[in-house]
């Protein structure tokens, strides 16, 4: 893989600044956002009446922690519209969740919304090794969901070609790839494995790619699925990450040359870790759950929303601005398994050190006769490892690594090749059965 690191006379001032003046900057958009929520959204003035504060309570960046969290329950209970602080027809665009838990959580943007979060993702494309003039294959979901547009957007700010594919349609991504040669891609981690698999099939060497750059999203990932695509791709993999409540893609994202963390662009979002039980701000370095406030957006303004992610807060390395470790898991996707608290990551990670397993793999949840909660982990094997021999032992390495690392039994399938159901988009990794009500 060839050094991709930029030329420190690209970067943005934000990111080359002393912490001193990104506090001040920060402060001085806080309170124009909290101004900004209070005054023109409803449901903010409400929030902060019922808990007795006022934006002019705000004199420093700790005094935040005097104000409402903001759940994704609040969008669902004021769906549509109910919670932007612009009238809607200042909103140029318009995206939205899929709905599948209840209500879609429904986002606006205003036009000078629509540029900042340009900005942003040009910013994190640059920062994943992005060039003006590269090609860009952007595989990520067009239409509500946040990914495709937002990437396509900042692709274009950067001054990239793109290629608006959008997902599925696996033997074509590979022939454009072929044909187009594009430098970057922009897609979910376990999509990419499904292109492998295109790669593989065809008996064709995805190492032989035009491909450097992989800006991997919307799903949390390992550092052992980083190794894997990029010792397949020879390329970089590199992890951006958003969400639509606070803008999309592009709210934090890896450097190329130190793939250390996630660097937050902190001029426009101010960051929080808290203990997800207590609601107590921790002080950086410790782990909980990642909290936003936007500083700069006009549509809608997020005080204090609760991601539901897992991480932890770091000082800058190759940017001034603040890190946050690779998500491990959310809160919400957590699963309880006899006591047992179990992030699908953990499973991946584990899977990753089979020689004889692809990375594909979906997790089951049942309860047994006996009220007793159990754990499948639906897998493959590698085209190489078909024999019953091969599965059996590799059944068994896995059950072992997770009962060992992870600390609960399960019961391992290994099916054949291409076994595993494959995701266009986010990938589904946990399927639970067990009674809602018990």
């Amino acid at each position: 893989m060839e050094d991709l690191t930029p030329d420190p006379k690209t970067l943005d001032p934000i990111e080359r600044a002393s912490r001193d003046e990104i506090a001040a900057l920060q402060l001085d958009r806080l309170k124009w956002s909290l101004k900004h929520a209070y005054e023109n959204s409803p449901f903010y003035r409400q929030r902060f009446d019922d808990a007795g504060v006022h934006p002019d309570d705000l004199q420093s960046l700790s005094d935040l922690s005097k104000f409402p969290f903001t759940y994704k329950q609040d969008l669902r209970d004021n769906y549509p519209f109910g919670m932007f602080a612009v009238p809607r027809e200042q909103l140029v665009r318009i995206h939205a969740s899929s709905g599948t838990t209840g209500k879609p959580t429904v986002v606006g943007y205003t036009k000078n919304d629509i540029d900042n979060w340009a900005d942003l993702i040009a910013r994190s494309i640059r920062a994943s090794g992005g060039r003006p003039g590269d090609i860009c294959h952007v595989a990520y979901g067009y239409g509500l969901f946040t990914g495709g547009l937002g990437a396509h957007y900042g692709a274009e700010r950067l001054g990239c070609t793109v290629v608006p594919i959008s997902g599925g349609m696996t033997e074509r991504q590979v022939t454009l790839i072929e044909d187009f040669k594009p430098r970057i891609i922009m897609v979910t981690p376990s999509y990419m494995l499904s292109i492998f698999d295109e790669y593989r099939r065809r008996g064709m060497d995805p190492r032989e790619s035009s491909i450097q750059v992989g800006i991997f999203g919307a799903e949390p990932w390992t550092n052992q699925m980083r190794q894997e695509i990029e010792q397949v791709f020879d390329m970089h993999a590199v992890d951006i990450y958003g969400l639509s409540e606070i803008m999309g893609p592009g709210v934090a994202n890896e450097c190329v040359e130190t793939k250390d963390g996630l660097h937050i662009w902190e001029d426009h979002f101010y960051p929080e870790i808290i203990d997800p039980e207590t609601g107590e701000v921790l002080p950086d370095g410790e782990m909980g759950e990642l909290v936003f406030t936007t500083l700069t957006k006009e549509g809608l303004p997020m005080v204090r929303y609760r991601t539901r992610d897992l991480t932890r807060l770091l000082p800058g390395t190759a940017r001034s601005v603040r890190r946050m470790e690779k998500i491990t898991g959310r809160s919400d996707d957590m699963i309880i398994l006899r006591g047992v608290n179990v992030f699908p990551t953990q499973v991946e990670e584990q899977l990753l050190k089979i020689a004889a397993l692809a990375p594909h793999f979906q997790i089951e949840l049942n309860t047994g006769a006996n009220r007793m909660d159990n754990m499948t982990v639906h897998c493959e094997c590698l085209p190489d490892h078909a024999d019953v021999y091969a599965r059996e032992n590799a059944a068994k390495e896995l059950a072992h690594h997770i009962k060992s690392v992870v600390g609960v039994s399960s019961k391992i399938i290994v099916h054949d090749p291409e076994g595993v159901a494959r995701s266009e988009g986010k990938a589904k990794r946990v399927v639970d059965n067990r009674p809602k009500e018990r």
